[in-house]
C-alpha cells in the first residue's frame, strides 16, 4: 500500500498522532525528478533511522527555482505519486517554499535526513533542527547517480 501524499495540515495531525504512540519521526526532502536508483537507496536509509519517515517534496515552482527552466520533468502529483510507493515512506507532502524549513519548523521532526552531498554542518537548516533538539542525520550511498547527469546523458539540456 503507499503511503497517504497529505496536505501540511493533516500532516501535522497525522505526526501528532503518531508522536503521542511514541513514535519517532524522521523528514528527509527533495526534488525527486526522475526517480532513480540514489533517491531510492536514500530514501530506504532515511525509513531505517526513525519509525516514522517524511517525505517533503518540492513543488514545481519550488522544483523549478532550483533546478531551473524546463525542470522538473515530472509534473508534483507524479512525483508524489512514485515517491509514495517507495517502501519505507510512511508521509509524503509537497511544500512550495524556496526551502523545507517552514515545514520543518512545523513538524519539528527528531530528524531531518539529508544525503550524502551534505554534511551534518553544512545542511541549512542544521541550526533550525537543532533549536528543538532534532538531530541532523546523512544518510543513503555516495552521491554517484543525479537527475541532471540522466538528462545530459540523454542529451537534453537542464
Amino acid at each position: 500500500m503507499n503511503a497517504p501524499i497529505l496536505e501540511r495540515k493533516a500532516l501535522i495531525a497525522a505526526i501528532e498522532s503518531e508522536r503521542a504512540r511514541g513514535k519517532t519521526i524522521a523528514l528527509a526532502n527533495g526534488c525527486f525528478d526522475l526517480l532513480h536508483v540514489g533517491h531510492v537507496r536514500f530514501l530506504q536509509a532515511a525509513a531505517a533511522a526513525a519509525d516514522v519517515l517524511v517525505v517533503a517534496i518540492n513543488g514545481d515552482a519550488s522544483a523549478r527555482r532550483l533546478k531551473g527552466e524546463g525542470r522538473p520533468l515530472v509534473p508534483q502529483d507524479e512525483r508524489a505519486e512514485l515517491v509514495a510507493a517507495i517502501r519505507g515512506v510512511d508521509y509524503v507532502t509537497l511544500f512550495h517554499e524556496p526551502s523545507p524549513a517552514p515545514l520543518l519548523a512545523e513538524l519539528r521532526p527528531d530528524l531531518q535526513c539529508k544525503g550524502t552531498d551534505y554534511t551534518a554542518d553544512t545542511v541549512p537548516e542544521a541550526e533550525l533542527v537543532r533549536s528543538w533538539g532534532g538531530k541532523v542525520v546523512i544518510v543513503g550511498d555516495p552521491k554517484d547517480h543525479s537527475t541532471s547527469d540522466l538528462i545530459a546523458r540523454l542529451g537534453h539540456e537542464t
